[in-house]
């Protein structure tokens, strides 16, 4: 088994309801995000997939997030955009781009400060 990962960056704001602190303000991050591939077999050029297709997926999942608040985003309207929840929302939504018999995403991180983040794998 392979793995490979790519990682990207978004701007965004929310705010985290019910929150006993100052994350309950609305405030922004810039967000790194890191999606994780396996592979059971290596392509005739001995790569999982090109990193230059994982990226331009990873990024157009992200575009919708960009310079958005977070909070008025559809899929995540009814919850808190915490970190946790975005992991879960891209994974779900990477998983039906990349998942085939060869490739499975493995898990995603969503790191919203460079020393705090949280993944998701099923």
């Amino acid at each position: 088994m392979f793995e490979v990962h790519v990682k990207a960056q978004f701007s965004a704001a929310h705010r985290l309801a019910n929150y006993p602190g100052n994350c309950s303000r609305w405030h922004g991050h810039n967000w790194e995000v890191t999606l994780y591939l396996e592979a059971r077999e290596l392509n005739a050029l001995g790569i999982a997939l090109d990193f230059r297709e994982i990226k331009r997926h990873l990024g157009e999942l992200l575009a919708a997030l960009d310079h958005a608040d977070l909070n008025a985003i559809p899929e995540l309207a009814s919850l808190n955009p915490t970190s946790e929840v975005i992991a879960r929302h891209l994974f779900r939504q990477a998983a039906a781009r990349f998942n085939d018999g060869n490739l499975r995403v493995s898990r995603i991180t969503v790191c919203e400060t460079p020393g705090t983040g949280a993944s998701f794998w099923e």
